[in-house]
């Protein structure tokens, strides 16, 4: 008997080892305009949100009108390199499993649309999703409406769905939209941070999560 019927995936820092790119394209963003970087702590908290807000929260003091320049910047580092990204040790083999057993999946990112078919193409994940949502396509997180669509699209109700994240704005997310979460220690979010919001188990590696889901989904 399963748990859930429709298990929600974070992209970056949850099944991709993306986190330190994000920072450093932020970082390297942030140079080309002459501006003070901000460190490692502060742009890592805003992985997962969509790339106007994190970059509104990463640098606050910038004139409204720098914002699109500045996403150019990030943009050239990151997509210049992302080919180089790979996935979480055991990633694959983890929604493998979970398809193979009848589960259906889905992604909640705060990437682009363009952003995550070239990552889902990249890791040849792609066919195992039954629906993805996009930063570009709804409101960032902590809103509820990616979790919304989703459940709407796969006619699954908030009791029979799972999300599951490596920051607050995806548990927040999952809160606001009513749904069970489990977090992931290993991405960008401390253990620290994400004990702040509640959730079902808190996994420190991707066979920590496999685990806890034969066990619990």
């Amino acid at each position: 008997m399963k748990r859930y019927e429709l298990i929600v995936f974070d992209w970056d820092g949850t099944l991709m080892d993306s986190a330190a790119m994000i920072v450093d394209s932020v970082q390297s963003a942030a140079r080309d305009l002459g501006l003070e970087p901000p460190p490692e702590e502060r742009a890592r908290h805003i992985i997962g949100l969509g790339l106007g807000d994190a970059l509104r929260h990463a640098l606050p003091d910038l004139p409204e009108d720098h914002y699109p320049e500045l996403v150019e910047r990030y943009r050239h580092h990151y997509l210049s390199r992302d080919h180089q990204l790979t996935l979480f040790a055991g990633a694959a083999a983890l929604v493998r499993e979970l398809a193979e057993h009848g589960f259906r999946l889905g992604v909640a990112t705060g990437k682009s649309r363009k952003g995550l078919d070239r990552a889902l193409a990249h890791s040849g994940l792609g066919t195992f999703f039954h629906g993805t949502r996009c930063a570009d396509e709804c409101h960032s997180k902590p809103h509820p409406q990616m979790i919304e669509e989703l459940m709407d699209e796969l006619a699954v109700a908030p009791e029979q769905t799972l999300m599951i994240g490596d920051t607050t704005h995806d548990l927040l997310m999952a809160r606001n939209a009513g749904v069970d979460a489990v977090a992931v220690s290993y991405g960008a979010h401390p253990r620290t941070g994400l004990a702040e919001v509640n959730y079902r188990y808190c996994a420190d590696s991707v066979a920590d999560l496999q685990a806890w889901l034969r066990a619990n989904a």
